[in-house]
């Protein structure tokens, strides 16, 4: 059978895919008309990706940054640490606490009060009775975890009238142990500070900061050149003189003449020191020899001298003036000029002494 005209021109066609930079092209018969061929053509657009490091977060009681987990998002936990006692030492945890206290308890002995937040301690201790200047330390903390081993009926009523979660030994037995190495009453040990952060503590938040620091390459105002410093409590010194000197990364401790080593043998040597003095006010209970247990006055004001520095500025002393308004309130440190007293990020120690109970070195 004949083809007609259109039939051969249909029939001659050619049906065909043609790549382009690898995009196909479509063949399109149009009536009685040639093939037209169009092409389809596809643009790519290559966008740079760019990746955006978040900053680490910083620990409000060190103001160091870095990797911490879920820690940061607990309260934090006050622990009530033996110190008096030559067989109390060496402490299990001191050189992980974010910050220490240093308060006199009786005469011139002292106990320490370890706040831990940022870092983990297994085991802590050893655990000791509580004072009731430990309230005025640890109520700004947003209701923190308190771990202690008793008091006199009057001071732990008053240790559980206050603003923290009592975990001492009474009302959290199972996170304490005797050490057998270790005589009593020195050898009872909280297990692990991470344990404790399990407890249920309705009401309570991460601590605020304690402190204000300063920023790389920052320098601290008045700052004056000095080896260290030595501290006292009560007339003589008694259980717990003190020095701090400059070791080249912290201010390192020596207590009654030898160094202040912790279990691991590591010599206590913060990064800060912050000599706080106060007065001491006598309380309504009296140690077993008939003479009232002293409690420090931390709301109020008064003279402080800061131990600093190091890093790109030379270490040394600020003079200035703390102020703390409410047992609620942080305590502010000023120097002359009524400007905050920048520390160098690391850990702090606070220590409680009376007006005179420190020298420079």
């Amino acid at each position: 059978m004949l083809e007609t005209r259109k039939q051969r021109i249909i029939a001659g066609a050619v049906a065909a895919v043609v790549v382009v930079g690898g995009v196909a092209a479509a063949l399109v018969l149009g009536g009685d008309d040639p093939a037209t061929v169009v092409a389809a053509t596809t643009t790519t657009t290559t966008v740079a990706e760019t990746t955006t490091t978040a900053p680490q977060p910083v620990a409000p009681l060190t103001g160091v940054a870095g990797s911490y987990g879920d820690r940061l998002g607990r309260p934090a936990l006050v622990v009530k640490i033996d110190n008096g006692d030559p067989k109390a030492r060496p402490q299990v945890g001191l050189n992980q606490a974010d910050v220490v206290y240093e308060e006199r308890v009786e005469g011139s002995v002292t106990r320490l009060l370890a706040i831990f937040h940022s870092s983990d301690s297994v085991p802590v201790g050893p655990v000791r009775s509580a004072r009731t200047s430990d309230i005025a330390i640890f109520t700004p903390l947003h209701h923190p975890y308190f771990a202690w081993s008793g008091a006199n009926p009057t001071f732990a009523g008053r240790i559980r009238a206050a603003a923290a979660l009592d975990v001492g030994i009474d009302r959290a037995t199972g996170e304490y142990f005797r050490e057998p190495s270790r005589a009593a009453p020195s050898n009872l040990m909280l297990r692990s500070t991470a344990t404790i952060a399990t407890i249920p503590n309705e009401g309570a938040s991460p601590p605020p900061p304690l402190f204000q620091y300063r920023a790389p390459g920052q320098s601290v105002a008045h700052l004056e050149p000095v080896a260290g410093a030595a501290v006292k409590f009560g007339s003589s010194g008694g259980a717990a003189p003190t020095e701090w000197r400059w070791n080249g990364r912290g201010w390192a401790r020596t207590q009654k003449g030898t160094p202040h080593v912790d279990a691991a043998g590591v010599q206590v040597a913060p990064a800060n020191v912050i000599i706080q003095f106060v007065t001491y006010a006598a309380t309504d209970v009296s140690d077993q020899f008939g003479v009232p247990i002293p409690e420090a006055q931390l709301v109020g004001e008064g003279d402080v001298w800061v131990l600093t520095g190091g890093g790109t500025q030379p270490q040394g002393l600020v003079q200035g003036h703390w102020k703390k308004t409410s047992l609620e309130a942080v305590t502010t440190y000023t120097d002359v000029d009524g400007n905050p007293i920048l520390l160098t990020p690391g850990r702090t120690w606070v220590v409680l002494p009376s007006a005179g109970g420190a020298a420079r070195l």
